[in-house]
């Protein structure tokens, strides 16, 4: 939040730790909600809120996947980046649950146009990770036949 409101961006940030929230809010708004076991706190009118930038950092919640999604307006940019498999060998999050399957973030932004993929080892700290930036269509987008939406009810594919 902070590196984007430097560069005079309206931020929004969503954590369930309210001391987390209270150093957040000086840099924009802050949500205070348990993003696993209530719905999604950004909601119009039964339809996800967009931003022109969506990001998301060492978080995996695959039920919530398509209300992020869904989050990212037209033509805007996704930056997610989390665990992988493999970092369960060397440290925490270990749960599969936790951990995104190889090349699971290319199927996930499936209808996007992806700008930047890794997946792979990084150090200090020891970790694997993939990350991703990718545009979402807009209306005009040849490719794009119909307004993108992705059911809310996806259920991890395990």
């Amino acid at each position: 939040m902070a590196w984007f409101a430097a560069r005079g961006y309206t931020v929004t940030g969503i954590d369930r730790d309210p001391q987390a929230l209270a150093r957040a809010s000086q840099f924009g708004q802050v949500v205070h909600a348990d993003i696993e076991n209530d719905p999604w706190p950004l909601m119009v009118h039964g339809v996800p809120q967009t931003f022109a930038v969506v990001v998301v950092t060492n978080y995996l919640w695959r039920p919530l996947v398509p209300a992020i999604l869904n989050s990212v307006a037209a033509g805007g940019l996704l930056l997610y980046e989390t665990f992988a498999v493999g970092n369960e060998t060397v440290g925490k999050p270990s749960r599969p649950d936790f951990l995104l399957r190889r090349g699971e973030l290319l199927e996930v932004c499936a209808g996007m146009t992806v700008v930047a993929f890794e997946d792979g080892f990084l150090t200090a700290p020891d970790r694997f990770v993939q990350r991703i930036a990718a545009l979402a269509p807009t209306p005009t987008d040849p490719l794009c036949s119909a307004p993108r939406r992705y059911p809310l009810s996806l259920e991890s594919r395990d």
